[in-house]
């Protein structure tokens, strides 16, 4: 298994592109890729507004939860 340290640049991409298709579907996902292409994007207030009412315990759960998924679908 892989750890995502890892990766190659090619890698990452790949599998960012997966993740955006199945969280969004295709039509999502490239919206996604052009509004971050064509607008400068504040990645700060971004997380900022996505963990703003979330303490560091509650993150790192979520946080762990998704590694253990992740690796359970590697390990496949």
């Amino acid at each position: 298994m892989k750890e995502m340290n890892l990766l190659r640049d090619t890698d990452v991409k790949i599998k960012g592109i997966e993740a955006l298709n199945n969280a969004l579907g295709i039509a999502g996902a490239l919206k996604f890729l052009m509004l971050l292409h064509r607008e400068p994007t504040d990645y700060v207030e971004i997380s900022r507004d996505i963990y703003q009412k979330q303490g560091v315990d509650e993150i790192f759960a979520r946080a762990s939860a998704g590694w253990t998924e992740h690796q359970r679908k590697v390990a496949m």
